[in-house]
């Protein structure tokens, strides 16, 4: 995890300044984002908690996402990473919350949803929970890794002040 050490050193020091704590709800990453962040000594300052919610089932279990918009919009989309990272910042204490669903691959894509097609979603205290989709080329670890980055520095620019 040294390699996401600078982006989390950054992130710490913009959430320290605001207070703020964040979740993390992660499908196709498996908890590498978490694990970056509590990678590094003081993160119980502004880390709250985190997610991995793999199947289907654990995405409505854990986070409350309905089953019904996963079977009628698909696990990897942008509606259900939305109501992933709302579901995160409503069953803890953060103020700011990722979300992570996606094909890392090497199986599972198709033509609409390739490998690589992963989509990331942020939620945060009064404000609309927004997503944006990553088309990420590589294997299966260059693809979570480059997840990781992405997650890092939506969250930095999120929790930078205005």
């Amino acid at each position: 995890m040294i390699r996401f050490e600078p982006a989390v050193l950054t992130l710490a020091d913009a959430l320290r300044a605001r207070s703020w704590k964040i979740a993390t709800a992660e499908s196709c990453t498996g908890g590498l984002i978490a694990a970056a962040c509590t990678a590094v000594a003081g993160s119980s300052d502004w880390f709250e908690r985190g997610f991995v919610t793999y199947s289907n089932e654990a995405k409505a279990e854990l986070l409350g996402v309905p089953a019904a918009l996963i079977a009628a919009c698909g696990a990897v989309s942008a509606e259900v990473a939305c109501a992933m990272a709302v579901g995160a910042l409503a069953r803890s204490q953060a103020q700011l919350a990722v979300a992570i669903t996606g094909i890392a691959g090497p199986g599972g894509g198709s033509p609409a949803k390739p490998v690589g097609t992963v989509w990331l979603a942020l939620a945060h205290a009064g404000a609309a929970a927004r997503a944006e989709l990553l088309q990420l080329a590589g294997d299966r670890a260059a693809v979570r890794e480059q997840t990781v980055h992405a997650a890092l520095a939506r969250l930095l620019a999120s929790a930078r002040p205005a």
